[in-house]
C-alpha cells in the first residue's frame, strides 16, 4: 500500500511516499526559516500562505522522486495536530481535496505520534514495547509505547517544552532564530565556569520535567554579569560561551535522569528519542551512553516535522482507517487523547 504524507503544522512543509512493502519511497521538505528570520520567529499568517504554495509542488516532485503517479496513492495520511490552525488547515485542506478527487482513505494524524515512530524509519529500528522521549519546541513528554495506538503516557513538562527554552534562552542571550541549534552549537566553545544554574525537578521522584525556572536562571545571571562587567550591550563571546554551555548541561542533565528514570519505572530497555531536539548533540551523547539500554533516534533528516513520518504513521494506522466525508484540524490535541 502507498501512502502519501502531508506534514503542514508549523514552519515546515513535508511530502513523503511510503511503500507498506518497500519502505520509504520520496522525501521533499521545504523550511521557512529564511523567511520568518526577518521577524525573529514564526509568523502564523505567512507560515498558513507558503504551506499553500509548496504542497502542489512538493508533491509532484515526491511522485517523480519514487517513479509514481497519483494514480498509484492508496492513501493520503496528513498531520490533524497539534499546530497553528492556519498551517493545519492549508495541508489538511489539500490532503482531503486530494483523497476526494481519488476516491481514496483519508488518515488524520497526530503530530506527536509522527515523531514517536519515526525512529522505525531507521534501518535500525527498536522493536515493542519502548520507552518514547518526545522533545520538540512544543512539547517535552515520557510515552510507553507498547504498540501502534498503544501509548501510555509517564510525564511531561509541566511549562515550557525543552525546545522552547533553548529557544527562548536563545533569543535573550541574542542570537539569530532560529536560536536553540545555535545555542547548541556554542554550547561545544563553553568552558567550565563559576555559572551553574538549576536541574528543575530532578528530584521530584516522577517523570514531570519544568523549564521554565532555567530559562528565568538565565536570565538573572546575565543581568548579574552585565552589572558586574559594566556591559549593557552584547556579552563577552566567552562567557556567553560558556552560559551556552551550562544551560545545555542542565537541560541534558534532566532529561538524562528521567529517562533512567522512565526506563526503571516501565523495566523496558529499549530508548527512543524522537522531535527537533533529539537532534541535540550532547543530549544523542548522554542518552547513549546510557548503561544497558539501547538507544534509538531517528535519522537526523527526520527529526525535524517532515511528511515521512505522518506517511509512515498513516500507513501502520491504514488496516483501520475509513474514508472520511469531511475534516477538520485540531490545533490544541493533547496526546493522552490518543493514549490507552
Amino acid at each position: 500500500m502507498l501512502v502519501l504524507g502531508i506534514e503542514s503544522s508549523c514552519d515546515e512543509t513535508g511530502v513523503a511516499l511510503y511503500d507498506s512493502t518497500h519502505g520509504l519511497l520520496a522525501h521533499q521538505l521545504h523550511t521557512q526559516i529564511a523567511m520568518h528570520a526577518e521577524y525573529g520567529g514564526v509568523v502564523p499568517e505567512l507560515a498558513s500562505r507558503d504551506h499553500i504554495r509548496r504542497l502542489t509542488p512538493l508533491t509532484h516532485a515526491s511522485l517523480q522522486q519514487a517513479g509514481k503517479t497519483y494514480r498509484d496513492i492508496d492513501a493520503i495520511a496528513y498531520t490533524q495536530g497539534p499546530g497553528l490552525g492556519g498551517a493545519l488547515l492549508a495541508g489538511a485542506s489539500f490532503a482531503n481535496a486530494l483523497a476526494f478527487a481519488l476516491n481514496k482513505p483519508i488518515i488524520p494524524v497526530h503530530h506527536l505520534e509522527g515523531h514517536m515512530l519515526s525512529p522505525l524509519l531507521s534501518e535500525e529500528k527498536p522493536a515493542f514495547p519502548f520507552v518514547a522521549l518526545l522533545v520538540s519546541g512544543g512539547h517535552t513528554q515520557f510515552m510507553a509505547v507498547k504498540g501502534i495506538g498503544n501509548y501510555t503516557l509517564l510525564g511531561e513538562s509541566i511549562d515550557d517544552a525543552a525546545g522552547e527554552a533553548f529557544d527562548k534562552t536563545a533569543k535573550l542571550l541574542g542570537l539569530p532564530y532560529p536560536g536553540g541549534a545555535k545555542l547548541a552549537e556554542l554550547a561545544r566553545l563553553g568552558q567550565p565556569s563559576n555559572l551553574h544554574f538549576p536541574r528543575p525537578m530532578l528530584h521530584s521522584h516522577d517523570l514531570n520535567m519544568s523549564f521554565s525556572g532555567l530559562k528565568t536562571a538565565v536570565l538573572t545571571a546575565v543581568n548579574k554579569i552585565r552589572t558586574e562587567t559594566g556591559c549593557d550591550a552584547e556579552l563577552p563571546e566567552q562567557i556567553r560561551n560558556n552560559i551556552c554551555r551550562e544551560f545545555q548541561d542542565a537541560v541534558v542533565d534532566v532529561l538524562t535522569s528521567k529517562a533512567k528514570q522512565a526506563l526503571k519505572q516501565t523495566g523496558y530497555q529499549q530508548l527512543v528519542v524522537a522531535g527537533g531536539v533529539g537532534a541535540n548533540w550532547q543530549l544523542r551523547q548522554s542518552l547513549n551512553n546510557l548503561p544497558e539500554v539501547r538507544t534509538f533516534f531517528p535519522p537526523m533528516a527526520y527529526c525535524t516535522d517532515n511528511g515521512a513520518m505522518i506517511a509512515f504513521a498513516g500507513a501502520m494506522h491504514l488496516a483501520s482507517a475509513q474514508p472520511a466525508a469531511g475534516f477538520n484540524v485540531k490545533p490544541r490535541w493533547p496526546l493522552s487523547q490518543i493514549v490507552q
